[in-house]
């Protein structure tokens, strides 16, 4: 891949992309297929419309390179953290029938199990958590 840094381990993926508009392309093919790789069908649509639209709001606000980190964790869940060098925390807001944005941080709390930021030596990461449906005895993330 020639836009993005890929680094990956069974049960982890990070990844790293310019601040460019084929970013949010990369990232969702990356995602869904990485997901597909370990099993995670149930939660690849969810996952790949949230990374989606936290890469796009890093996009429209930051300039520098835009990573994406994801793995499970114990007690079936998914992690997925988006980081970009912005210090500035995003702001859910409500956003009018008629706008045409503001909806991407709703759409993260109403989907995942659990979403924050956290501030980051380079600016800050968003991440979020979604539930995963209990493995089968002797299945490997």
């Amino acid at each position: 891949m020639s836009d993005s840094a890929l680094a990956s381990t069974p049960g982890f993926a990070e990844w790293s992309f310019p601040a460019e508009a084929g970013a949010v392309r990369t990232a969702r093919t990356l995602v869904r297929d990485t997901l597909r790789e370990w099993g995670l069908d149930s939660v690849t649509d969810v996952t790949v419309l949230l990374v989606s639209e936290l890469v796009t709001n890093s996009l429209r606000h930051a300039t520098g390179p835009i990573g994406v980190r994801m793995y499970p964790r114990a007690g079936h869940v998914l992690q997925v953290e988006v980081s970009d060098p912005l210090p500035d925390p995003p702001r859910e807001r409500a956003a009018a029938s008629d706008d045409e944005g503001g909806r991407g941080l709703q759409l993260v709390a109403l989907a995942s199990r659990r979403w924050g930021t956290r501030p980051g030596v380079n600016g800050k990461t968003v991440w979020f958590e979604l539930s995963l449906p209990p493995r089968e005895p002797g299945e490997d993330t």
